[in-house]
């Protein structure tokens, strides 16, 4: 599957693209008398933070049950009760989306679990929101590519534009996905799944490029023989009857046909939140070459901002995207521990302070002012501007 803005990551045209190196941190820069000189700042900030590493199942447990039994119990005012005005109508429709969001984004703790590791969290969790929200954890397993340094900022990393480099334009068509994926992804587990099974040639394009909840839509997934493709035959049956069930309540009169819009526009506003997080977790300017882990560091951010609105944007631990990249393995719940201990305790010059933000807003006005600047200079034949890093590090 393409979109318009898969020419950042997959160039199909001789339209120039803007070289980006991987982001570097000059270790021997900073205050005098520095601590970071000639040492590995990644094992430096580990070992201020190596006893945060310990997941406590209740948090998850509460935190997800508690959300997912508002949010449905949201959706059944909005849903169910004819009686209700559309004024409580309007606010369990805003409590649905932001409940349901912040449950949807448990599939990314989900696929950073081991593989003995919360079993029955990952089990609960697909039964209770990943098939009833059609979004079976197994379209998210990709993410750990995002993670891979032979892979991050590559054309490999679906997760992954280089929309610094982009135009305008790529924005707009970013944000479109918002109002059509809704509509691909219930068809795609209404028609899409069943036809794939009778159609073996169908079944291997559908997992490879219609399996996996991405950005750039021109990724195509790997299938490994070690993959469970069983388990994940399961989910998609599960996920159709789940398509199929709510095709018929609206077909058969059941449900009013609005229901329908309602649906649609409950997914496209939790998808509007997500891809407004998404452009703030990294500066996208990687130019499609591999990444160290220090690389990535660079080229990700972390927001200190706890506003309301922040907080409903970047819940289970997303505001601190840069940190996530440093140590993936560290649970949601002691990332904002770990954060104010980095950043009081780390060298003036460590790189990790680079990639700290004030705000959401800072995060993605930086992003909009490098387009600009980037386009600019292209229009003009200059040489490639310096980086956003390069410009804070300075």
């Amino acid at each position: 599957m393409s979109d318009p803005i898969s020419h950042l990551a997959f160039p199909q045209s001789s339209s120039p693209r803007l070289h980006r190196p991987e982001p570097r941190f000059t270790r021997s820069s900073g205050s005098p008398g520095s601590h970071l000189r000639g040492a590995n700042p990644l094992k430096i900030a580990r070992a201020e933070v190596a006893d945060l590493f310990t997941l406590r199942p209740w948090i998850y447990w509460t935190d997800f049950l508690v959300n997912l039994t508002i949010g449905f119990a949201a959706c059944g005012v909005l849903l169910k009760m004819s009686s209700v005005g559309w004024e409580w109508k309007a606010v369990a429709w805003l409590v649905a989306v932001i409940t349901l969001y912040r449950v949807s984004l448990f599939m990314h703790e989900v696929c950073h679990f081991g593989k003995n590791e919360m079993r029955s969290f990952k089990i609960a969790w697909n039964v209770l929101a990943g098939i009833p929200l059609m979004l079976p954890s197994f379209f998210y397993e990709t993410h750990r590519e995002h993670h891979n340094t032979h892979h991050y900022g590559t054309e490999d990393d679906g997760e992954y534009l280089p929309l610094a480099s982009g135009r305008f334009s790529d924005l707009l068509a970013f944000f479109a996905q918002v109002i059509y994926l809704p509509l691909l992804t219930f068809f795609r587990h209404l028609v899409v799944t069943p036809v794939s099974f009778l159609l073996p040639p169908l079944r291997k394009w559908v997992l490879e490029h219609w399996s996996s909840f991405v950005i750039n839509l021109s990724y195509e997934r790997a299938i490994r023989p070690h993959d469970p493709v069983r388990w994940w035959a399961a989910m998609e049956v599960a996920c159709h009857l789940r398509a199929a069930t709510l095709a018929y309540m609206i077909i058969s009169g059941i449900d009013p046909w609005y229901n329908a819009l309602l649906i649609w526009s409950m997914a496209s506003a939790i998808l509007l939140m997500n891809h407004v997080r998404t452009l703030a977790a990294h500066r996208y300017q990687s130019g499609g070459n591999a990444m160290t882990l220090e690389g990535q560091l660079l080229d990700s951010i972390d927001i200190s901002a706890r506003d309301p609105l922040t907080l409903i944007l970047c819940p289970v631990g997303l505001r601190y995207h840069a940190l996530h990249h440093m140590f993936p393995g560290m649970p949601y719940h002691n990332l904002g521990t770990a954060h104010r201990r980095l950043v009081e305790r780390l060298p003036a010059d460590h790189p990790y302070h680079h990639s700290v933000y004030p705000s959401l807003w800072a995060a993605l006005g930086e992003l909009v002012g490098e387009i600009k600047r980037n386009r600019e200079q292209m229009v003009m034949g200059l040489a490639t501007p310096a980086t956003s890093y390069e410009r804070r590090a300075a």
